[in-house]
């Protein structure tokens, strides 16, 4: 990170600062890469699959919380290589933001059932959540190891994505 990215407050975590109203960040004259992409398909994801979604080997930015992947490539200018909250690219962020840590070693190299967190961090998950859920598309869920993926139909995509919208 930059000096002075520690400074950057989470509560402020890629929420209304994008300078388009529908939430992306484009640049002047050009498009965001989340406008060239199609909706990605619903499919749960393990820690690896996961970590090809960090915006430097693909395009695709996502992060999970509290079990739950989010497509996060709107929000490419906090999320992306560069960007303050880039740490989370392609992670489970819930830890960092369960304790407001933005340091690599808050975030777990494997499977986190966040167990040992205390009931004020884990509603802090919870909410982190679910402004995820207001401002990004769910993709899937994070599976555990030894998980199988779920297999989600065609119209369960469509639905979800609907009631997103």
């Amino acid at each position: 990170m930059a000096a002075g990215d520690g400074d950057v407050k989470l509560g402020t975590l890629g929420s209304g600062s994008e300078s388009s109203s529908d939430g992306s960040s484009e640049s002047p004259g050009g498009e965001s890469p989340a406008a060239s992409l199609p909706r990605m398909k619903k499919r749960d994801f393990s820690l690896e699959q996961l970590r090809q979604y960090d915006g430097s080997r693909n395009p695709r930015i996502l992060l999970a919380v509290n079990g739950k992947v989010f497509d996060v490539t709107k929000g490419s200018k906090f999320y992306g290589p560069a960007g303050p909250y880039g740490i989370f690219a392609g992670r489970d962020a819930s830890r960092g933001l369960a304790t407001f840590c933005l340091d690599k070693d808050a975030l777990r190299d494997e499977y986190d059932d966040l167990s040992d967190l205390n009931a004020v961090q884990m509603e802090s998950v919870r909410e982190w959540e679910m402004q995820f859920k207001e401002k990004y598309d769910y993709v899937g869920r994070l599976l555990k190891p030894g998980e199988e993926p779920s297999e989600y139909t065609d119209e369960e995509d469509t639905k979800d994505h609907n009631k997103q919208d």
